[in-house]
């Protein structure tokens, strides 16, 4: 049975996440209803990341198990025409090994999060960033993004809803730069909590409109409790741009 592993562009806003939901439409569930107009197999796609309702993605990978072989191209083709019109699109398509995971053989994942600082309305990217209308100081969250790197405890981060077992995580990095009105935050590290990038930014805002300074951060860290966390960043300002494997 082959296994094929895609390359996964999607505009998360109209979804309540990646994964399939009764209670709502899902980019998982779009998906497999997409594949399912090629076969009569019952499929399951399996995603390297569980994404958000309105959260992004330019590099989600995911990959499912079918008994038709086709070429990779020929399937991506054919999957992308019934996915229309749902703002998703498969970039690229192969059959892999079926020792491949997209999820368990991850590496590690890398997420971007955009903030406009300006008085002004966003137009174009309304559900691309979040609207900040005091400036930023960049440099000062770069020196609060230096206190979260490393081998923490991150209960401060993390959503009262994770269900991961231990909130103890390693994140790898932190790079803040700016580009024009936009200043953009590359979170990367081989997994995640739950609403941990929203909660690291959301914080690091703070520090940098001044109402937390540095040390303020770090003590949050240190309290290892989720009500010193700062107001969580909104999730169409987050997207999924790369999996390592």
């Amino acid at each position: 049975m082959p296994r094929y592993r895609m390359l996964i562009e999607y505009d998360g806003t109209p979804f309540v996440g990646w994964q399939r939901q009764a209670n709502g439409v899902s980019v998982q569930g779009v998906i497999e209803q997409a594949i399912g107009k090629l076969t009569p197999e019952t499929v399951t796609l399996k995603g390297a990341g569980r994404t958000d309702t309105g959260v992004h993605a330019t590099g989600q990978v995911a990959h499912v198990d079918l008994e038709k072989v086709v070429s990779g191209d020929t399937f991506r083709d054919a999957v992308n025409f019934h996915l229309e019109p749902h703002p998703v699109a498969i970039l690229e398509a192969s059959v892999t090994d079926e020792s491949f995971d997209a999820r368990f053989s991850a590496t590690r994942r890398h997420y971007h999060y955009r903030i406009v600082d300006r008085r002004a309305p966003l137009a174009l990217d309304r559900h691309r960033a979040w609207h900040v209308r005091k400036p930023l100081d960049v440099a000062a969250m770069r020196e609060g993004a230096a206190v979260l790197v490393g081998h923490h405890d991150f209960t401060t981060f993390r959503s009262t809803h994770c269900q991961s077992r231990s909130p103890v995580k390693t994140l790898d990095g932190i790079d803040i730069t700016r580009e024009g009105e936009a200043i953009v935050f590359h979170v990367w590290s081989r997994s995640f909590l739950h609403n941990q990038v929203r909660s690291l930014v959301g914080s690091l805002r703070k520090v940098g409109d001044g109402s937390w300074t540095v040390a303020d951060l770090a003590a949050a860290l240190e309290a290892r409790d989720r009500k010193a966390c700062g107001p969580v960043a909104p999730a169409h300002g987050l997207s999924l741009t790369t999996v390592e494997y």
